[in-house]
């Protein structure tokens, strides 16, 4: 299948990723664009789905980044630097229409570019992201507008990455310890370093569901 890739640089605030992936959906939905896969470190922040139970915020008056709710599942983030932080935007028309085997594809991605740096990443059964044993290395949260995918997910890359989450339970699960591919690959990694060795993955798995078609 067809996926262009874009790096849109480091420090990208929430509201601008969220309109530039707004802009895009409706370029695929229209059929005036190809499918495309945006990558990027966000500037600080922390975001949480549409639902009533915030307790993953813990107490939002002392957050040190601001909080944005957005139309994806899933209970609060954090997103900065040193995490790389990815959008596919995606029609999944000819992909099935099944989201919970795009997600699937998304994290088969993921797992196979940490291997390809030496980490043994895994899923967790009945857990969605990417993990090494119990630590969380990854997390996805992906929405969907009439089956044209946004969001995505936000993989912690360097030591910088792990501080925000200090302040939140991160995505509402007691006791999880998250990490970062540095740690686990014990060694210095950039995010664009990560980000190249995704691509071509995103790429194969999401070809691998049309196949099946």
């Amino acid at each position: 299948m067809q996926l262009e890739e874009q790096w849109l640089g480091s420090d990208v605030s929430y509201d601008e990723g969220l309109e530039i992936q707004e802009k895009k959906l409706a370029e695929v939905l229209e059929g005036t664009s190809a499918n495309t896969f945006f990558q990027l470190e966000h500037a600080p922040v922390y975001t949480i789905g549409r639902t009533r139970d915030k307790s993953s915020l813990q107490n939002p008056a002392m957050l040190p980044h601001p909080v944005i709710e957005i139309n994806r599942g899933g209970q609060a983030t954090y997103h900065g630097p040193g995490q790389l932080v990815g959008y596919p935007i995606v029609d999944l028309r000819p992909l099935g229409k099944d989201l919970h085997e795009y997600i699937r594809a998304v994290e088969q991605a993921l797992i196979l570019a940490c291997q390809d740096f030496g980490v043994p990443a895994t899923r967790r059964e009945g857990l969605t992201g990417v993990w090494v044993g119990t630590r969380k290395l990854a997390s996805i949260g992906v929405g969907v507008r009439k089956w044209i995918s946004m969001h995505g997910f936000a993989l912690n890359v360097t030591k910088e990455s792990l501080r925000g989450f200090l302040s939140i339970t991160p995505c509402g699960l007691q006791g999880v310890s998250m990490t970062c591919l540095e740690h686990e690959a014990g060694r210095e990694i950039s995010v664009q370093e990560f980000a190249k060795a995704v691509t071509p993955h995103m790429r194969d798995c999401l070809a691998a569901l049309q196949s099946e078609e």
